[in-house]
């Protein structure tokens, strides 16, 4: 019954929250000689290893981006917010588009990101105000790399463990700083069983759930091996179409070793009622 609650919220957050990205996923070329001298010897090693170095880096602010074609019109979700990487815990504003018909925008979803579960506040469906829901990614036919509106930080990086093919285009300069731009596939499956303890679960049902495992993506890593800037192309199937919709999602790492203060609600402040479908 719990389970069959987890899937049914899930389709209804999907249907609510769906949307896509580019902020400026745009192609970047390189620097001639420069990124010649700078070509690294395996890009496939340097991009399983994003989500490592990551880890070593302890904490950035996010900024990230969701964008999806839904009858003829295409919506974005934007969200900001901070990560620990090595406690695998994140917060995020997410910020809804505004209805088709033009009416207000929606309040602001705050997201608490955790390994296997994903907290949302302010989700409306009929939740008071002052209530959490949880949401176990595992359950999640997506493993929740779309259906919160925003890819978690980590699991962004995480998806780049399964790295097949990959591409060095050259050195470009991403908001002032020098980076390595790749380009490449990876396998969802593949970036399951190399995960962390805490994202093997939702990968290993992303790439399950989604019209196929393989992912396109562009990355760009900064010098220490950091990822500044990741897009992934998914194919996604949200049980209201029987055909594949292609969701693109970005995000964007800044403002390394920020202080993080992530604290997850206690269990008297988690709804338990229905949750409506929109």
């Amino acid at each position: 019954m719990a389970e069959r609650q987890q899937r049914r919220w899930g389709t209804a957050v999907v249907a609510g929250l769906m949307a896509g990205i580019c902020a400026g996923a745009a192609g970047c070329s390189g620097n001639g000689a420069a990124a010649e001298d700078a070509r690294p010897a395996d890009p496939v090693d340097a991009l399983r290893r994003a989500a490592d170095t990551l880890v070593e880096a302890g904490s950035s602010k996010a900024r990230t981006s969701m964008e999806m074609a839904t009858g003829g019109t295409r919506v974005t979700i934007r969200g900001h917010g901070v990560y620990d990487y090595r406690r695998q815990l994140g917060r995020l504003r997410v910020v809804l588009p505004q209805d088709p018909a033009g009416a207000s925008e929606h309040r602001p979803i705050t997201e608490l990101l955790t390994p296997g579960a994903l907290y949302m506040k302010n989700r409306g469906a009929g939740v008071p105000a002052d209530k959490w829901v949880r949401v176990d990614t595992a359950t999640l036919s997506d493993g929740n790399l779309v259906t919160g509106g925003a890819t978690d930080p980590y699991a962004a990086a995480e998806v780049l463990r399964g790295t097949r093919t990959a591409s060095y285009l050259g050195r470009t300069r991403l908001a002032g700083t020098e980076v390595h731009h790749y380009r490449g596939t990876a396998d969802l499956a593949v970036a399951a069983a190399d995960a962390s303890e805490g994202g093997r679960g939702s990968l290993g049902a992303a790439a399950k759930g989604f019209a196929t495992a393989v992912v396109p993506f562009d990355v760009y890593l900064d010098d220490q091996g950091r990822i500044r800037k990741v897009r992934h192309r998914f194919s996604f199937v949200n049980g209201r179409q029987k055909e594949a919709v292609a969701v693109a999602s970005t995000t964007l790492l800044y403002d390394f070793g920020v202080p993080v203060d992530v604290r997850l609600p206690d269990a008297r402040d988690i709804y338990a009622g229905r949750i409506a479908e929109e």
